[in-house]
C-alpha cells in the first residue's frame, strides 16, 4: 500500500513497472548526441500531414502505439492513457489518441507533462484502479513556436537564454510487474513563481521550481543526492542549470556531481545553434523513454530522480503581462522493487 510521505511525496508498496518505452524525435533531435537511442527518427517533421499541428498528434499516436506494442500488448489491453502537450486545449495529445479508443486522461504540466503523466499513472497501478496503462508528452518546435512566439516565415532572432523545442513523443507503459525499473515514489511539485516575464528565459523561470521540488524529495525520503546516480531535470538548458545549482546550495544540497539536464543532453548546442538548449514536452519525455531507460535496463545506471520541468503560461497570459509560473514533478525511479 502506497504511503504518504512528508509535504508532498508518495511511497509504493506495489512493484510497478515500466515495462517498455517508445520514442520518436524529429530530424533535428535526430542529428544529436543522443541519435542512437531513439525508436524512429523522422525524416519529414510534417510527416505528410496539412498542418504542424496534425504532424504532432500523428507523432504522438504512432509512438503511443510503438510503446504498447513493445510491451507485447494491443491498445484494448490498456486501461489509461494519461499524457499531454503544449498546444491549446492540449489538442496534440487529444486528436492523437481518439483513434485508440482508451480511456483518456489529457494533462497540461508544460514541460514537465512527462512526470506528471507517469506519477498519476503509477497512482492507477498503485490503487489497483487500472492494470496497464500509458504515460506520454509530445511537443513540436513548429506548432509550439507558432503558438507561443513568432510566426516561422518571420525569421525572428533568437536570444542567447532561448530553448529549441523539441519535436517528439515519448511513452512508457506503466503496469504492475517484476521487470525493472521501478516506480518507487513521487514528490508532487507546487507552482513556484520568482516574478520572470521573459518568454525566452523558461530556464530562469523553472528553476526555482525544481530546486523546491528536489528539495522537498530530499528531505521527505531522508536522501542525500548521493544517493542516486543521476538527478535528472527537464529542460533548465545552461541558464537554469546553472540557477538550479546555486539554489539548492543555498539549501544545503550539491548536486553538481550528478545533475544532468535533458535540454543540456538532447543537443549539441555549438554544432546546432541551440543556445540554452532543448525544451518542451518531448524534451525529458524522450530522453527517458530514449536514453535513461536504455541505461536502467542494463543496469548501467541504478536509481535516478526524474525531474521534468515546466513554465506554466499561455500566449494570453505573456500577453496580459502575467509572470510565468514554474513547476516540477520528481518521479524515483530504481532498478530494485520493493519486497512483496
Amino acid at each position: 500500500m502506497a504511503r504518504h510521505i512528508g509535504k508532498q511525496s508518495m511511497e509504493f508498496g506495489k512493484n510497478i513497472s515500466i515495462k517498455a518505452t517508445a520514442s520518436t524525435v524529429g530530424t533535428k533531435e535526430g542529428e544529436g548526441p543522443l541519435r542512437e537511442y531513439f525508436d524512429v527518427v523522422l525524416q519529414d517533421n510534417l510527416l505528410g500531414q496539412e498542418s504542424w499541428e496534425k504532424a504532432e498528434s500523428k507523432i504522438a499516436s504512432d509512438n503511443i502505439k510503438l510503446a504498447i506494442n513493445k510491451a507485447n500488448l494491443s491498445p484494448q489491453e490498456i486501461d489509461y492513457i494519461v499524457t499531454g502537450d503544449l498546444l491549446n486545449q492540449c489538442c496534440g495529445s487529444t486528436f492523437g489518441v481518439r483513434g485508440l479508443k482508451i480511456p483518456f486522461f489529457g494533462v497540461f504540466g508544460a514541460c514537465s507533462t512527462m512526470g506528471e503523466a507517469m506519477s498519476l499513472c503509477a497512482i492507477l497501478v498503485e490503487s489497483g484502479g487500472a492494470g496497464n496503462t500509458v504515460a506520454g508528452a509530445s511537443s513540436h518546435f513548429c506548432s509550439a513556436e507558432k503558438q507561443f512566439r513568432f510566426p516561422m516565415d518571420l525569421g525572428t532572432q533568437r536570444t542567447p537564454t532561448a530553448t529549441w523545442t523539441v519535436t517528439g513523443d515519448g511513452a512508457a507503459v506503466i503496469a504492475e510487474g517484476s521487470e525493472h525499473p521501478f516506480i518507487r515514489g513521487i514528490t508532487t511539485g507546487k507552482i513556484v513563481d520568482m516574478g520572470i516575464k521573459d518568454a525566452n528565459n523558461m530556464g530562469a523561470a523553472m528553476a526555482p521550481a525544481a530546486a523546491d521540488a528536489i528539495y522537498a524529495h530530499l528531505q521527505d525520503f531522508g536522501r542525500t543526492p548521493d544517493y542516486y546516480d543521476y538527478i535528472v531535470t527537464g529542460d533548465l538548458g545552461y541558464v537554469g542549470k546553472e540557477l538550479l545549482l546555486k539554489l539548492l546550495k543555498e539549501k544545503g544540497y550539491d548536486i553538481s556531481k550528478n545533475h544532468i539536464d535533458c535540454g543540456i543532453e538532447i543537443f549539441d548546442k555549438d554544432l546546432q545553434d541551440t543556445h540554452s538548449g532543448g525544451s518542451g514536452c518531448a524534451c525529458s519525455a524522450v530522453t527517458f523513454a530514449g536514453m535513461l531507460y536504455y541505461k536502467l535496463r542494463r543496469k548501467m545506471i541504478n536509481k535516478i530522480l526524474f525531474v521534468p520541468t515546466g513554465a506554466l503560461m499561455s500566449p494570453t497570459s505573456i500577453q496580459q503581462g502575467e509572470s510565468i509560473a514554474g513547476i516540477a514533478h520528481c518521479v524515483d525511479i530504481e532498478n530494485e522493487g520493493v519486497s512483496v
